[in-house]
């Protein structure tokens, strides 16, 4: 996602780059939505795997609206005059460009110091098995 927001910088000035840019926002928005679900499951005991996601879909909601808006803000801040409209500058997005860029790499590094879940110890079939042995009713 960081690497899409540098990006944008560079293809601002023409419609494939912005294609470029929100192609690969959006993609690694969606691996990110996509595998967190899956990281909290394999984290915490089944029994509570509804608990933990929870906080992931509000935290998820909470910071695209807090994104949204300080966005809006910063577009809304920085703006000109275009014959009686008032639009947002070029230098805005270059702004909001460079503010999701720094706050996606302080996630990935916050990530990164994350520790890995410790997998449980494997079951062994050939040693141990937890179904009665049959036995001899005759």
């Amino acid at each position: 996602m960081a690497a899409g927001y540098g990006v944008g910088q560079l293809g601002m000035g023409s419609t494939w780059g912005l294609l470029i840019t929100s192609l690969v926002i959006n993609s690694g928005a969606a691996l990110a939505y996509g595998t967190m679900p899956t990281i909290i499951m394999g984290a915490v005991p089944r029994s509570e795997t509804g608990a933990a996601k929870g906080p992931n879909t509000f935290m998820r909601s909470l910071g695209t609206a807090c994104g949204a808006a300080i966005i809006g803000l910063v577009l809304d801040d920085m703006t000109i005059d275009f014959h009686g409209t008032v639009l947002p500058s070029e230098t805005g997005f270059h702004t909001a460009l460079w503010l999701g860029a720094g706050i996606t790499l302080a996630a990935a590094v916050i990530a990164a110091c994350i520790p890995a879940a410790k997998k449980p110890p494997r079951f062994d079939l050939k040693r141990q098995s937890r179904m009665p042995k049959p036995r001899n009713t005759w």
